[in-house]
């Protein structure tokens, strides 16, 4: 199977992203701020660190496609739970769509990843 042509996903995951790297730690920096720094360690270290072969053009850990899926869902999810509790509403509302869209552009990657690549 050839690898699905993502660049709108790419950039829609990288905006995500951008969103989880800020509002987490914002988010958690009122609890605790070693767990603020470690969140952005995790969010941003884990993806550098672990991914799937092909999918990057450099892979310093190999994973497989169900684990490179998980750690992208996690950035969605933090990006979520985060705007909800730091942004005003309807700002959490625009990051709220922008996971969804980009849960919607990343099927035909995942699919790709989960057949292996």
């Amino acid at each position: 199977m050839e690898r699905p042509d993502d660049r709108r996903a790419s950039a829609l995951r990288f905006a995500t992203e951008l969103v989880a790297w800020v509002a987490t730690p914002w988010a958690l920096w009122s609890y605790s701020w070693p767990l603020a720094v470690l969140s952005v360690m995790v969010l941003i270290g884990l993806p550098t660190v672990f991914s799937t072969p092909g999918d990057k053009v450099n892979v310093l850990v190999a994973v497989p496609g169900w684990a490179t899926i998980l750690l992208v869902l996690l950035q969605l999810v933090a990006a979520v739970v985060s705007a909800w509790i730091v942004m005003p509403a309807w700002a959490a509302v625009l990051v709220s769509l922008l996971v969804a869209s980009t849960l919607v552009t990343e099927v035909p990657r995942w699919r790709w990843l989960l057949v292996g690549g």
